[in-house]
Parts: structure tokens; C-alpha cells; sequence
């Protein structure tokens, strides 16, 4: 994995065969159509947005949390072979960068081709890179795909559960 600054930005991040790229409000249009499988959301919750939905979200996403004390990170996800968008993963760092919860979604005609587990790998690694002690990710009980992910990114399990979901940590 290697890491580009654009424009003096956030970095992408470069795998095998992806390139997270940092998350801009122009992606939305392609993205809601990644995300419109309403299958998709059986764990994650909620429904599919709009192409307008997703824009509104991602301008507030891009604009960063109105909290000085957290930092949001968010990419889409690129498959580089054919250029197309995939995904997301994401990190909220709190605690004055010590901390990272992390999450990733990936569009149903992705699933089932390691590109969860890649991305999510590496978003961890970049993380460490960062300084992050503990990076932690909510997976509902009944997702063995996303707990499959958290396990190959080095999260483990642990006792607790958060809004039906259970808690997985990484020490660093």
C-alpha cells in the first residue's frame, strides 16, 4: 500500500487493486448507484438516498465535523481496473488521533471479491501509519461478510455491544 497527497489534501491510498480516494461531493451521482440496492442495507440500516440525498451528505461529510476535537475521514472505494467506484470506507478520529472507529460499505455487484477486506486493511494500515492506538468497528451479530473484513483488518471481537451491534477492537 502507498499513499498520494492531491493537491496538498487528504491522500489516496493505493492497494493491488484499488485506490481509496478522498471523498468529494462530485461522487455522489456515481455512488448512489453503488448504493442502491436496498439489500445493502438489511445490516447497515436505513434506505438507499437519492443522487441529491447523497450529495447533501456528502457536502456535509466534506466539510469536515463541526467538532474540533474529531477528525472525519472518508474515501470512496476504486476499483482500478475499469475505474469504477465500489464502495466506501471511512474513520472518525477522536481522541486526539489516538482513536479511529472505522466502517466500510461496498455495493452489492462488488461483494464477494475481497474488496472489503482490501480496503479495509488498508485503511487500518494508514491509520497505524498515523499514530491511532485503537481502531474499533461496529458489525452487526449476523454479518459473518463484515466480520470476516473487521478479523482480516485485525480487529477482534469483543464482550461489548453497541445498538445491537457488537464492538471490535484493534490495539496497536
Amino acid at each position: 500500500m502507498n499513499t498520494e497527497t492531491e493537491q496538498g489534501g487528504p491522500a489516496t491510498v493505493r492497494t493491488g487493486r484499488l485506490d481509496l480516494v478522498p471523498l468529494a461531493v462530485a461522487h455522489a451521482g456515481e455512488m448512489a448507484g453503488v448504493l442502491a440496492d436496498p439489500a445493502l442495507h438489511t445490516f447497515i440500516g436505513g434506505a438507499p438516498l437519492t443522487a441529491p440525498e447523497l450529495r447533501a451528505r456528502y457536502e456535509r461529510l466534506v466539510a469536515g465535523s463541526p467538532d474540533p476535537a474529531v477528525v472525519w475521514c472518508n474515501w470512496v472505494v476504486r476499483v482500478r481496473a475499469g475505474g469504477r467506484l465500489a464502495g466506501t470506507v471511512q474513520a472518525t478520529v477522536t481522541d486526539d488521533g489516538r482513536t479511529a472507529e472505522v466502517a466500510w460499505v461496498i455495493g452489492t455487484e462488488w461483494q464477494g471479491r475481497g474488496i472489503a477486506r482490501e480496503a479495509a486493511g488498508a485503511l487500518v494500515a494508514l491509520l497505524a501509519d498515523r499514530g491511532v492506538r485503537t481502531v474499533v468497528a461496529h458489525v452487526h451479530p449476523d454479518h459473518a461478510a463484515s466480520a470476516a473484513v473487521a478479523r482480516a483488518a485485525g480487529l477482534a471481537p469483543t464482550d461489548e455491544e453497541q445498538d445491537g451491534e457488537v464492538r471490535w477492537e484493534l490495539r496497536l
